[in-house]
């Protein structure tokens, strides 16, 4: 994660929550009253967040003093404690919700993953996320993919070319976007990779008859096209299956020989781990 990208977010999202002040605690508490809570861990999962949650803390009051029990990534069950904080109480509280929400997503994320990850244990396949990110907490997230055993694909719309159906459609066809887009990362002198999306064997021909490709996705095939597919791309282009892939058939397209599966729902479809801040 980028520290100046992750301390933007975080005083973002603490102005955002706390507004003209946390009216409650100033109202009900007074402001010299120090304290201390534990994070509890509810359900079973994969822990992400941790270090994310330490800077919330660390941004909201550089006197908290906080306690790291567990480690990013590491396996969790009901009645563990990740972390403890102690200090003054207000700041413990306006720190409380932000800490939660960060943990409970990238935990959920991370857990998601690694049950990803282990259906397709013994295959050559990796896990990789996508773009369909919560906006503002993409590094976050993709963090989490990663700590739950997958892998992450571009970060943004700067890092990678993936010339997908609409790219294609607005350019004229496959021969011409890829032409245009080698010329344009020529002339820019940059070293991107290029992915085309195709969405049925023909234009998977088109894609190698254009070259010049790194990476080819078979959008919505089957399992016996993505076989085809695979064996027609062979060593001249990498792979990736995405689309309509859940926990049911995830297995039967790695065993394809795809190189990678791309889960969307692992950033914009999952269930939050339940942990919660409590006083002790």
């Amino acid at each position: 994660m980028s520290d100046p990208g992750l301390r933007s977010f975080i005083l973002n999202a603490l102005a955002e929550d706390t507004g003209s002040g946390d009216h409650s605690s100033l109202a009900s508490i007074p402001a010299s009253v120090t304290g201390r809570a534990r994070l509890l861990i509810k359900e079973d999962g994969i822990i992400a967040g941790i270090n994310a949650a330490k800077e919330v803390f660390h941004i909201t009051d550089p006197t908290l003093e906080t306690k790291i029990l567990l480690n990013e990534g590491d396996s969790v069950g009901y009645g563990d404690i990740a972390l403890t904080v102690a200090g003054s109480v207000h700041s413990i509280l306006r720190a409380e919700r932000l800490v939660l929400n960060i943990m409970q997503r990238m935990s959920g994320i991370a857990t998601a993953t690694a049950v990803y990850v282990e259906k397709i244990r013994g295959t050559n396949a990796r896990i990789t996320d996508t773009r369909k990110t919560t906006p503002g907490m993409r590094m976050l997230e993709k963090e989490a993919v990663r700590l739950g055993g997958g892998i992450n694909h571009r970060m943004g719309l700067y890092d990678m070319i993936m010339l997908k159906d609409n790219h294609i459609d607005y350019a004229g066809g496959i021969a011409e976007a890829v032409r245009r887009t080698r010329e344009y990362l020529i002339m820019n002198k940059l070293p991107l990779k290029i992915e085309v999306e195709s969405r049925n064997l023909q234009e998977v021909r088109e894609i190698l008859a254009a070259g010049g490709v790194d990476r080819i996705m078979l959008d919505n095939y089957t399992i016996p096209d993505t076989r085809e597919a695979v064996a027609l791309i062979g060593d001249r282009a990498e792979t990736e299956s995405s689309g309509g892939i859940t926990l049911t058939n995830v297995r039967e397209y790695a065993l394809c020989g795809v190189d990678y599966i791309s889960i969307g729902a692992l950033t914009h479809h999952i269930k939050s781990l339940d942990m919660s801040l409590k006083a002790y």
